[in-house]
C-alpha cells in the first residue's frame, strides 16, 4: 500500500494538474472567441 508521503505528493501533483487544466481551458475558450470575432 502507498505510504502517506507518496499520497501527499500525488495529491499535490493532481491538484496542480487540475488547476492547470482549468485555467488552460478558460484561456483556450477566450482565444477561440477572439479568433471567431476576428474572422467574422
Amino acid at each position: 500500500m502507498a505510504e502517506h508521503q507518496d499520497m501527499t505528493q500525488a495529491n499535490g501533483t493532481y491538484s496542480g494538474f487540475a488547476a492547470l487544466m482549468k485555467w488552460g481551458t478558460i484561456v483556450a475558450v477566450i482565444a477561440a472567441m477572439i479568433v471567431v470575432l476576428i474572422i467574422s
